[in-house]
């Protein structure tokens, strides 16, 4: 498969205090980044899954490389070729899929270094939802406690946009924490709507309905069990308090006749 670029590494970390100097209008590469956006859009929630949705991302996948090597300073398209990487990953499959996930989180590092507040943090959001997604060591290199640390670092940047609070909703959802996931979905699905990415909200909301319906199935399912326990909790205890009870002087008398 292709090789991770390196990327020009611009100025100190984004905890270091100073700012990054903000790329130059460039209407052409503004233009060709959206056009990306929307055709991994369409793939992505218009295309049903199978070989036909593989071959479009892998030609998407060039596409987006191809963009990196005419714009290597550009930390916004290492992160769309990273996500294209990811969601290839998801529709490939197989051994292949943990090679694609290997460069996709190369390229958002990659992006990181070059300016973390790009695209408002959206290196931080996909390379977290990478860490959680792929398999652990020693099968891949995936790592919850890292990806919770990245995903809260794109909610600082971005503490309303629609992904970030979608993929710590399901992180959330991951790890069994519905109470707070819900919280973020509540968030996700109230976030302000992208201008030239309505095919992109559209299929993210759709997600955020599926996530939210199991989330609350979930919820029910402990609320019924911790029901459940507490009924049973309730009858040792009753059990425990007749076999202790004294018997009562008409008993006692009983006994004796």
């Amino acid at each position: 498969m292709h090789c991770v670029r390196k990327a020009l590494f611009i100025g100190a970390s984004l905890f270091a205090g100073p700012l990054f100097a903000a790329a130059p209008a460039n209407p052409v590469f503004d233009a060709e980044l959206l056009s990306i956006q929307q055709a991994w859009a369409r793939v992505n929630y218009e295309m049903p899954a199978g070989d036909e949705r593989a071959r479009a991302f892998d030609e998407l996948e060039k596409r987006a490389e191809n963009f990196t090597h005419q714009n290597p300073a550009r930390p916004e398209a290492l992160i769309w070729e990273g996500i294209i990487e990811s969601s290839y990953a998801g529709a490939k499959g197989g051994l292949g899929a943990l090679s694609l996930c290997k460069e996709a989180r190369g390229n958002l590092e990659a992006a990181l270094k070059l300016d973390p507040n790009a695209l408002d943090g959206s290196a931080y959001t996909s390379l977290g939802a990478l860490y959680y997604k792929v398999p652990g060591f020693p099968v891949g290199f995936g790592d919850d406690e890292k990806a919770e640390t990245l995903l809260q670092k794109a909610l600082k940047l971005n503490p309303n946009g629609i992904d970030p609070n979608y993929f710590y909703a399901e992180y959330l959802f991951e790890q069994g924490r519905y109470p707070e996931a819900l919280q973020y979905l509540d968030k996700a699905g109230k976030a302000a709507p992208r201008p030239g990415r309505e095919v992109a909200d559209k299929g993210r909301r759709g997600e955020i309905a599926a996530l939210t319906a199991k989330v609350k199935a979930k919820t029910l399912v402990q609320k019924r069990y911790a029901c459940s326990q507490c009924s049973r909790w309730v009858r040792n205890q009753a059990s425990r308090s007749d076999s202790n009870a004294q018997p009562s002087a008409i008993e006692i008398v009983g006994k004796r006749m």
